[in-house]
């Protein structure tokens, strides 16, 4: 009976040490995360696979570094300068994520602080090439899509083959100095108002060109009347018009080649 504790306390001992083990051994990767294997002998190898997300099981001498595999939004504000030498202030937003199959590669060759080692400074060097070949105005204005393209293509160039998928680059915001945002906008005001009185004077003269036009085909159609009315078509409408109101049942007398021009004269009872 003495000697029941005795090999108990080792066998506590090591049930105790093989949970340890266990619960080092297990490792649970979030959803939307993925593991990179870190092996005690040869670190890591970047040919293989990620670790999915789930429950998995690894020597306990080894290590498992997690990574975000979604897509992510980076804020980024940044300083640049136009084409003229004005200081520009862009507001974006950089969707991005690791590409899940080249994970290993990413870790060994750029770390878990990828983002700032390398997309980070590519979306600035991007924007201020793309924003120095654009003057203020075009920046506010007219050519804000075209820049954001511009920049998320140059981005994508550079990172593409550093392990790092670019979703889209966002411009939210284009920040200018106040004097020239305001000469902007009271040019673009002036524009407005002359393409609207230029609207207005060409639809003025097209009305007016519709009402010449119309005069002009009135004069014409009359024109082409009065020379083909001839003396002889006259009598025959003259008579024409003498017998519908002889018709009439008031009481007349109608003297026929006794009016003016040879039309015949009606003579009512007054």
């Amino acid at each position: 009976m003495d000697r029941l504790p005795k090999i108990g306390i080792p066998v506590v001992v090591g049930i105790i040490i093989l949970f340890i083990l266990i619960s080092k051994a297990a490792i649970t990767i979030d959803s939307g995360h993925a593991g990179v294997l870190y092996t005690l002998g040869s670190g890591v190898d970047p040919n293989k696979p990620p670790l999915g997300e789930g429950l998995h099981f690894v020597a306990p001498w080894n290590s498992v570094i997690e990574y975000e595999v979604r897509q992510q939004e980076e804020p980024e504000t940044m300083s640049v300068l136009s084409s003229n030498g004005l200081d520009i202030k862009l507001d974006a937003s950089v969707l991005y994520q690791p590409e899940y199959e080249n994970l290993g590669r990413l870790h060994k060759e750029k770390g878990q602080d990828y983002l700032v080692r390398v997309l980070k400074p590519a979306v600035r060097s991007a924007a201020r090439s793309v924003v120095g070949r654009y003057t203020p105005e075009q920046l506010y204005s007219s050519k804000r899509d075209a820049i954001q393209n511009e920049i998320f293509e140059e981005t994508k160039s550079i990172v593409q083959s550093q392990f790092i998928q670019l979703n889209s680059i966002l411009i939210r915001d284009v920040t200018l100095p106040p004097t020239i945002k305001e000469a902007i906008e009271r040019k673009l005001k002036q524009e407005q108002e002359s393409l609207e009185y230029e609207f207005r004077l060409v639809t003025a003269q097209k009305e007016a060109e519709k009402v010449r036009i119309e005069a002009q085909g009135k004069a014409d159609a009359n024109k082409i009347l009065s020379a083909s009315l001839t003396d002889k078509i006259l009598q025959d409408k003259g008579i024409e018009a003498t017998l519908e109101l002889a018709k009439s049942p008031n009481s007349k007398v109608v003297v026929v080649g006794s009016g003016d021009d040879g039309l015949p004269l009606i003579l009512g009872n007054n």
